[in-house]
Parts: structure tokens; sequence; C-alpha cells
């Protein structure tokens, strides 16, 4: 499966008129969309409330509010990146709109975050990386576009991780764990 979507990646790069530097943020961008929407989608909607209880997992996300977080500052940093107004509600603790409750609602919102962040990677350009834009998490403060475009990526593997786990907790095996 890997192969294949590593295949028709590679085709679709060589067809897109996107320039090298937005290929490359949004082929990154596509590699863990890739793995966490299947992962969100395989998680049995009874188990998304679910959140470790044993050892020190106080206060921890649930499986879907994780899935809420990515999604919310998928948005946050892609609308900063964009310079437009986030379109979303980020909720309480960056976890995104209450409104969302469902496993399709969770679903849906997590992949209209993917397709609002392409949309922010596919700008990019060598001279934007440098460019100097407020800091999604301080906007008082600015940070180069490039580090602002690195965090849906790095911050969803991180989060994608504590998933898996939970997904395993509760006999799911990772769609891209599976042979």
């Amino acid at each position: 499966m890997r192969m294949l979507l590593f295949t028709l990646s590679v085709a679709l790069w060589a067809q897109a008129p996107m320039n090298v530097i937005a290929k490359v943020y949004d082929g990154d961008l596509s590699t863990i969309e890739s793995e966490l929407v299947p992962l969100v989608e395989a998680m049995p909607e009874g188990k998304f409330g679910f959140a470790p209880k044993e050892g020190e997992f106080k206060g921890a996300r649930t499986f879907a509010q994780q899935a809420m977080h990515i999604a919310s500052v998928n948005y946050l940093v892609a609308s900063t990146m964009l310079g437009e107004k986030n379109p979303v509600d980020m909720g309480e603790n960056e976890n995104g709109p209450a409104s969302v409750k469902t496993k399709a609602e969770v679903v849906k919102f997590v992949k209209e975050s993917f397709a609002y962040t392409h949309k922010a990677m596919r700008q990019l350009t060598e001279a934007s990386l440098t460019e100097m834009i407020p800091n999604a998490f301080s906007p008082k403060s600015k940070s180069p576009r490039a580090a602002m475009a690195s965090i849906p990526v790095w911050h969803s593997f991180d989060h994608y991780g504590q998933m898996v786990i939970y997904a395993r907790m509760n006999g799911v095996i990772p769609p891209a764990s599976r042979r």
C-alpha cells in the first residue's frame, strides 16, 4: 500500500504545476494524512471516548480529542500561513468545536483540516519560506513561514503516535501497520 501511495505521489508530483518547495511540504503533509485519517476511521465509534487510565494519564486527551486537536492545530497554523482568519472554533484546549461529536463528524473535521492545510502548503515558494509571519501560537511574535509550515507534519505525527497506542490498547491494529 505504501509503495502504491509513493508511486502515485511521485507520478502526481511530476505532473503537478506546484513548485518544488510546495511539493515537498505538501508531500510531507500527505504522508501523515495517509496514516492518520485511516487510523481515525478504523477506531470504533464506541472507543472514541477512550483515554488510558492506568499510569500517568490523568487529564490525557481521548482518542477523539487527539484527532480534533490535530485538526484544530492544522487549521490554526494553515490560516496563519495564509494570512486568513481561522475558519474554525479552536474549542477548549485546542480540541476543536464542541459541536463535533460523532465519529462521522470527527472524521469529516479531520479530513477538512488537511484539505485546508494543503491549500496553505501549496502556496509555499522558495521566497515565502523565510518571510516572517505571525507565530500561530503567539501572534505578537514572528516566525519564519517555514517554521509554521513544519508544524502540521511533526505535530500530527506526535499525536498520531499516541493515537496508535490508544488503538492498540483497544484491539485495533493501525491500518499503516497491517500487512
